[in-house]
């Protein structure tokens, strides 16, 4: 609160003024030359201790027993990786890891494995759990990998090294230490040089303020002094208001600015969650986003302690039942929802996360046990604006889905379109190299479908290639992918199988794609025939459009031989994936071509050379 100034305080100003000049130009140079070394080193102190519980967080992270790995003085090799890798990736040159008794177990020198800390400071302050701090000058020589990336720096160059031990405590107990070395010459002559400079431009920038304004200040009447004291109370707190409120949209816009950038559900909850336990730390919350079916909300994520279920049912909120934000505990009669398992009294608030006029989830916040209540209450527009930066977010999430989805659907069929196909078949190649696995390509087209659409008609047509759609649908499972490459082509892509694999899975499609007994319009359609060409990566190619090539003339090489069959690719130099051509529905075949298909089989294989 403003204190009210009485008038022998003005009188008493206007007597001091001039002494109070002189004193205040001789603080200032006396600021300017002395001050910038102890003020740089008290904040850049304080800088390095923030810094060094994140690089302890860093550390222990990638642990995989911290306690264990500290009691018993031993790092795994994967362990040995990360942290040999810590000192590229941070500020850190050289670090060493401690046991209890100050024996260094671990450290980015090897010369000090085994040896002890038996400084006072260790025994005294870190074995305590207190965070010990030194700074002090060292040769460049002392310093890991600056002579080596350095050419200009000469071995004797003095150097000032920030040295801190963060002690690591499991249940109050010491069980061990950290110890990081940090350069801060740099940053610390700048800082220095530029707090220097600003004191001088502050020192004459005050020199010239107190001779310009102190007469007035003389001068400055009793009444004017009454008001602002008067006012200042008000004026503190609307100000801390709108500092508040500046820092809560700064927030909010940096918060809608990752939401927009997410890539999927999971990064975007994600992304919430972290602000959220950052914007509202007296807040313990949880996400809940309605399945696709709609009768039930998954829990997606939590805060803060949050309680999320797996499942919660929409009748069982308020909020959600209401079509609005629902507040539990400020009215003389509340009902508590039943995803809500404790009725402790505390209030909570229930927000519908709505997009588009349509609800796509519920966000629950619940007041801490530490924390105030009005000021929790005083939370909700807060939160109120979260719920709505996620649920646009979240629409747009949803819809950049369906668009990529049907970017890469082919719309009659369903199947995958040959550009995700291509996609696709990229990566398992990619990945097959790498792992000397086997990709097949299964080029399908089926026989006489010109003829068919011109007897039957287009609509007839259409139903045929959704049912084939079907059936090659149905003979993906996990990664595997079926496309329609365009008019009755098709494409199937099986990653990782083996050619008995292989060989069944043909049988196996061959034989539903034959027994198709479809009807139109009451009408029976003739048979389905196809002619299938299968090629395999990498023999008969490394680049999609290799294999698709050979796969293609295998299929041309189906029909050439009479259709209804499959071919696999061969070259002279592999060896064939199956021992014989099989016909899809041999009875569609004449005679003639049956024995044909016969003789091929008996010699082993129907195949067709590399060009």
């Amino acid at each position: 609160m403003g204190e009210v100034i009485e008038p022998s305080v003005n009188k008493k100003v206007s007597m001091l003024w001039p002494v109070l000049a002189v004193l205040t130009i001789a603080a200032a140079i006396s600021g300017a030359a002395y001050l910038p070394t102890p003020v740089v080193d008290y904040f850049l102190k304080q800088d390095i201790l923030d810094r060094s519980e994140l690089w302890q967080r860093r550390i222990t992270l990638h642990l995989r027993d911290t306690e264990a790995t500290f009691r018993n003085g031993t790092t795994s090799p994967e362990e040995n990786d990360f942290l040999s890798l810590l000192p590229e990736a941070s500020d850190v040159y050289r670090f060493k890891l401690f046991t209890a008794d100050g024996r260094v177990f671990w450290s980015t020198r090897s010369s000090d494995l085994g040896t002890i800390n038996e400084k006072d400071y260790f025994t005294s302050i870190v074995s305590d759990g207190e965070i010990y701090y030194k700074h002090e000058p060292k040769p460049a020589s002392e310093i890991d990998g600056l002579l080596l990336h350095s050419h200009n720096t000469a071995p004797d160059a003095i150097h000032e090294i920030a040295e801190v031990y963060v002690p690591m405590m499991q249940n109050g107990e010491f069980i061990g230490a950290i110890e990081f070395y940090t350069d801060i010459t740099k940053v610390r002559t700048l800082f220095i040089q530029r707090v220097h400079t600003a004191l001088i431009a502050l020192s004459a920038l005050a020199i010239i303020v107190v001779l310009l304004i102190g007469g007035l200040i003389v001068r400055s009447n009793r009444a004017r002094l009454n008001a602002l004291n008067s006012k200042s109370k008000s004026e503190r707190a609307l100000m801390d208001q709108q500092l508040h409120l500046a820092q809560e949209v700064k927030l909010l816009g940096e918060l809608n600015e990752w939401l927009q950038s997410s890539r999927s559900l999971d990064e975007l909850f994600e992304m919430f969650t972290k602000f959220m336990a950052y914007m509202l730390p007296d807040c313990a919350g949880s996400i809940y986003v309605y399945s696709n079916s709609r009768d039930v909300l998954d829990g997606v994520s939590a805060w803060n302690g949050g309680e999320l279920k797996r499942h919660i049912h929409p009748d069982g909120c308020w909020g959600l039942r209401r079509g609005r934000t629902y507040t539990y505990g400020v009215h003389e009669v509340d009902f508590v929802c039943e995803h809500v398992d404790e009725e402790d009294g505390e209030p909570y608030f229930c927000f519908p996360i709505l997009a588009h006029g349509e609800t796509v989830g519920l966000m629950h916040l619940k007041k801490v046990a530490h924390a105030d209540k009005e000021e929790f209450l005083e939370s909700r527009k807060l939160a109120q604006m979260c719920a709505e930066q996620i649920s646009m977010a979240i629409a747009n999430v949803r819809m950049r889905d369906q668009l990529q989805e049907q970017s890469i659907r082919d719309p009659l069929t369903g199947l995958f379109n040959r550009r995700h196909m291509i996609d696709r078949l990229r990566h398992f190649l990619m990945t097959s190299s790498d792992k000397q696995q086997n990709t097949h390509l299964v080029y399908l087209d089926l026989d006489h479908f010109k003829r068919f659409n011109d007897t039957h008609g287009h609509d007839a047509g259409d139903y045929v290639l959704r049912a084939v759609g079907e059936i090659l649908d149905e003979s993906c499972t996990d990664d595997e992918i079926a496309c329609r490459m365009g008019g009755e082509e098709f494409v199937v892509l099986w990653p990782r199988l083996t050619n008995e694999e292989l060989q069944e899975r043909i049988t196996v499609l061959c034989s539903k794609i034959s027994g198709l007994a479809l009807t139109y319009q009451s009408q029976p359609l003739p048979k389905i025939t196809a002619s299938i060409g299968v090629a395999t990566a990498p023999q008969h190619g490394e680049l999609p459009q290799e294999l698709l090539r050979a796969a293609d003339e295998a299929m041309y090489q189906a029909k050439h031989n009479g259709r209804d069959q499959v071919i696999y690719y061969r070259t002279d130099q592999n060896p064939p994936l199956a021992e014989q051509s099989q016909p899809i529905v041999t009875s569609s075949t004449s005679d003639h071509e049956e024995r044909n298909l016969k003789s091929a089989s008996k010699r082993g294989t129907t195949e067709i050379a590399a060009e």
